[in-house]
């Protein structure tokens, strides 16, 4: 693992990570390479098989092709899969799961900050539905 410097530096040789062109500061184009790296193509595969699986894979999986479809759904979890190898190869330390609720949470907190700071920057305050019921009751 010491021919790359970083995870990015490992994911980019697998050909999972966009290759940026870019004139005068614009990106012109950002698809990936094509790969012949048979890793690549193994995490590629690991990571179309995601589709139902109940982890937090599965869970970002799900969330990606929603957003961006199929195709670019399973090179950003290659890129998450290789990004983990990495670490687990060079530190040497093994991957605990944590599963698709401690996913989903974590994801909706994040969504619930970036919603309260966004009504914040307008003049707005958030507030959850169960304090709203409260206070009227």
């Amino acid at each position: 693992m010491s021919l790359w410097k970083s995870e990015k530096q490992f994911a980019s040789w697998l050909g999972l990570c966009p290759n940026n062109r870019i004139s005068g500061g614009k990106i012109l184009s950002s698809r990936t390479r094509k790969s012949v790296n048979r890793a690549a193509q193994a995490l590629r595969m690991a990571a179309s098989t995601l589709s139902k699986s109940k982890t937090a894979f599965g869970a970002f999986f799900r969330r990606k092709r929603a957003q961006h479809g199929s195709a670019k759904a399973i090179t950003a979890t290659a890129h998450k899969l290789a990004k983990i190898v990495y670490q687990m190869l060079k530190t040497g330390k093994e991957f605990v799961e944590l599963g698709e609720q401690y996913y989903e949470q974590k994801y909706q907190q994040r969504v619930i900050k970036n919603l309260q700071k966004r009504a914040k920057s307008l003049g707005y305050t958030v507030v959850p539905i169960q304090q709203l019921t409260a206070t009227v009751s």
